[in-house]
């Protein structure tokens, strides 16, 4: 697909996408750049790394396509301070698990020379950090691209037969409807996860002795890092408190059946919710 792509922040996501381009060759040269010293270092001799460089600034000069990875509150600043940086011509995208502010920047900050598209790879783990990174992270997954009235059809087609090309399923949205959607089939999941873990952490601890694989599953994404997850949150506000008024309505409903001795409608919950799971890719 060209001769550089750059990635910055190669935590799980970036260094599992850095894997899957090197063992693809979708391009001759990946560089990489980290804030932190440690995580530059660690980079060095890896085999899907070509060059770790010192600076953001170095890491993006002359490279055609940048894949900006840090948490998403850290992108519009370093999209300021980038935008002078990249090359002419660059594509730039992202895997931000919001959109709408991240894209807002883009559009204030970048010069005409330089197309943003907002990209999120719906790909991840409960664990962090490269150490974990692999090449098969995105197979099969989903990817939301948000283009907008600012894009070329060309640099469109190009992102989405990139994500595509790392083995996604592509589809695309505007920013503000990309953050209705993952507060509810991503971050509305989490938040419920990690409240059901933080309730039971106030019972007898002795109760966990008893936990099966049904806590486990349920409760798997609250594993995650919490400093992440405090801003995906703090960026998604108001989408996320409209699902969850939304979801205590639906509980509501279940707890008023429960109430009511309603075994019936309690099933018919039972049923629609096992044939949503089983509609799942």
């Amino acid at each position: 697909m060209g001769d550089t792509i750059t990635i910055i922040g190669p935590g799980l996501l970036g260094a599992s996408l850095a894997k899957a381009v090197k063992q693809k060759g979708l391009f001759g040269q990946v560089k990489t750049w980290s804030r932190r010293k440690e995580t530059r270092d660690k980079c060095v001799g890896q085999d899907w790394c070509d060059e770790v460089l010192e600076t953001a600034e170095e890491a993006v000069a002359g490279a055609e396509f940048v894949v900006l990875c840090p948490p998403v509150q850290v992108i519009p600043g370093l999209l300021e301070q980038l935008t002078e940086h990249f090359a002419k011509g660059a594509i730039v995208t992202d895997v931000g698990s919001t959109k709408a502010n991240i894209c807002a920047a883009a559009r204030q900050v970048l010069p005409k020379s330089v197309e943003f598209i907002g990209s999120h790879p719906m790909a991840g783990s409960e664990k962090t950090g490269l150490e974990h990174a692999r090449a098969d992270l995105f197979e099969g997954m989903a990817c939301i691209l948000t283009p907008t009235d600012s894009n070329s059809k060309d640099t469109i087609a190009k992102v989405d037969q990139f994500w595509q090309a790392v083995g996604m399923r592509t589809g695309q949205t505007s920013p503000e409807e990309h953050d209705r959607i993952v507060a509810a089939v991503s971050h509305l999941p989490h938040v419920l996860a990690s409240v059901l873990s933080e309730n039971l952490l106030h019972k007898p601890e002795g109760w966990n002795n008893y936990a099966g694989n049904g806590l486990r599953d349920t409760t798997r994404i609250a594993a995650g890092d919490p400093g992440l997850w405090r801003q995906i949150i703090a960026d998604n506000v108001s989408p996320i408190e409209e699902m969850l008024e939304d979801f205590q309505t639906s509980l509501s409903n279940f707890q008023e059946a429960l109430k009511e001795r309603d075994f019936e409608k309690i099933e018919k919950i039972l049923v629609d919710g096992k044939v949503h799971r089983d509609s799942l890719p």
